[in-house]
């Protein structure tokens, strides 16, 4: 996945072949932002979910924060093939 820096954010856009998919990657995505206590941006669609990382407690910026969150959600992906 090739996240854009967009807005000081970063932005990610996934597909899959279905809403039972999207879900289950979101639930993987909503765990993952619970360990790390940096919650995401996101819209699901049926099988599309995106996904706008930044970090409200420095002034809505990109930190590592998102960009570490980012490659475990880059991860998940590659491991759910």
């Amino acid at each position: 996945m090739a996240w854009q820096e967009q807005n000081n954010s970063l932005y990610g856009s996934f597909s899959f072949r279905n809403f039972s998919e999207a879900f289950a990657f979101m639930t993987q995505v909503a765990l993952l932002a619970e360990q790390q206590q940096h919650h995401p941006r996101w819209t699901n669609v049926y099988n599309q979910v995106e996904i706008w990382l930044t970090t409200h407690d420095a002034g809505n910026t990109v930190t590592s924060k998102n960009v570490h969150l980012a490659k475990c959600i880059d991860a998940l992906v590659k491991k759910n093939g």
